[in-house]
């Protein structure tokens, strides 16, 4: 401690920028902890104000004297904290027997404090964001970022850059770029009305493996997530999860879905939170080198993600298969941009109970025709109509016994329907695959909203 301090010194309990997860009642609460410098004996006070107008957050939160010990430390609590901000913390020392009130000693202070919900970003390149190139994405007060410097700063890209880190193990090699995070934490601010803290931890090219514990004994990837949100206080509203490009091959993509609901069961254990949401994002398309490419591995990875959300309640899954990329497998920062506004609804849809109409068309049934020579597929979460941008597309594969049954026409009814007539009628038990392969073609969509279908594998014909 410098030696011409005086009077209030804060040593622990809030940072500048720091945004704090408000509990069920939609308030905060802070630890504060410090010491004090005076000749005169006498006690702390510690307000907490609008950093606006330097009015008091509430009537509570004004002036306060505070616990003020002989051995000069102190400490605080303040509890009830509306939702909201941005706040400014200040404290300072108030003698014996003389009621300075703003002549007081002075006293360390906190800037740009927020109360509202704190989102962990997780997963892979996508999630640590690789997209390259110009786009419009200002930062905003009231949206902040744990650096991984393990200090909170107002939220720009690239998010998950590496300046001064606390935690290497998730370094990334070479500069991150764009990502959606910073616009979805916007449009939940502006929509809920208080801050958004953003938790990044993701790892370009992550498998699944460092992320849960229950396969991995070195799950570093994890234990660094349950490190961070610790920083932030211990809780926080959910997890935002892009992740399994590294595991979209035949040996790893068959056990995914067990993988990641054990990892979405250890994370809330973790974290303390029994529904805890996590919103995961299937698979883009991706542009595989030559000797890269596996169409088994890629579709069962995106079946995986599809069912996660059928087998754990507070999971659900976003669509990404019409954005566009900047590289052979990173999303663009237009696309990025695109996929933040569906995260946001899915949000606002699965996490805050709000109306709004965020599910992706999931493919319920198949039916074959009695002569076996067309499939009629059956969507669920259709609001206007299945259809395509591409009447010639087909991003469709029907097999059975005898092999593929080529597609020949995709008819669009205009309804909840898609109808798959094909050079040959099917025999036996036959399976329809939708979005086949690590670069399907382009992919029909709930065509008002404009919300493409969820990719899926192995679908029985019925």
């Amino acid at each position: 401690m410098p030696q011409n301090e005086v009077g209030v010194i804060l040593d622990a309990g809030i940072s500048d920028w720091q945004v704090m997860q408000q509990d069920a009642t939609g308030t905060g609460q802070m630890s504060l902890a410090g010491s004090w410098i005076s000749d005169t004996p006498g006690r702390v006070q510690v307000r907490l104000a609008s950093e606006e107008t330097s009015v008091a957050a509430n009537r509570n939160l004004d002036w306060q004297f505070v616990d003020t010990r002989s051995d000069h430390t102190w400490a605080a609590e303040l509890t009830g904290i509306p939702a909201g901000g941005l706040y400014r913390l200040e404290t300072r020392f108030n003698p014996d027997g003389n009621v300075a009130g703003e002549w007081s000693t002075r006293g360390d202070m906190r800037h740009f404090l927020g109360v509202g919900d704190l989102w962990v970003i997780a997963g892979q390149s996508n999630s640590a964001g690789y997209g390259r190139g110009p786009i419009a994405d200002p930062p905003e007060l009231g949206v902040h970022v744990l650096r991984n410097s393990e200090q909170w700063a107002l939220a720009t890209h690239p998010l998950n850059e590496s300046t001064g880190t606390r935690h290497p193990v998730n370094r990334e090699a070479a500069n991150s770029g764009h990502s959606p995070y910073l616009h979805f934490a916007r449009l939940l601010k502006q929509r809920l009305g208080y801050p958004i803290g953003l938790v990044p931890t993701a790892l370009g090219g992550s498998a699944l493996a460092p992320w849960n514990p229950g396969e991995s004994e070195s799950a570093v990837l994890f234990d660094n997530m349950v490190h961070c949100v610790q920083l932030t206080g211990g809780r926080v509203k959910g997890i935002l999860w892009y992740q399994g490009e590294s595991d979209a091959n035949e040996q790893d993509s068959p056990t995914y879905a067990r993988r990641f609901i054990q990892a979405a069961h250890a994370w809330r254990e973790a974290l303390h939170d029994d529904n805890l949401p996590v919103i995961t994002v299937q698979l883009n398309r991706v542009h595989p080198t030559a000797g890269e490419r596996s169409d088994t591995g890629w579709s069962l990875l995106r079946e995986a993600q599809r069912q996660a959300p059928k087998m754990l309640q507070g999971i659900v899954a976003v669509p990404t298969l019409d954005l566009p990329l900047s590289d052979g497998i990173h999303i663009s920062p237009a696309g990025n941009m695109l996929l933040a506004d569906r995260l946001a609804r899915a949000a606002f849809g699965s996490v805050y109970g709000l109306a709004d109409a965020h599910l992706a068309p999931d493919v319920r049934s198949a039916v074959r025709a009695p002569d076996g020579a067309s499939v009629t597929l059956r969507f669920d979460h259709v609001d206007s109509r299945m259809d395509t941008i591409s009447p010639a597309a087909n991003c469709f594969r029907v097999e059975d016994a005898n092999g593929v049954a080529a597609v020949q026409k995709t008819i669009y009814p205009g309804d909840d329907t898609i109808q798959l007539a094909l050079a040959r009628p099917v025999v036996g038990g036959a399976v329809v695959h939708g979005a086949y392969g690590p670069d399907p073609d382009i992919v029909p969509m709930d065509m008002e909203r404009f919300m493409p279908m969820l990719a899926f594998h192995g679908l029985a014909v019925e």
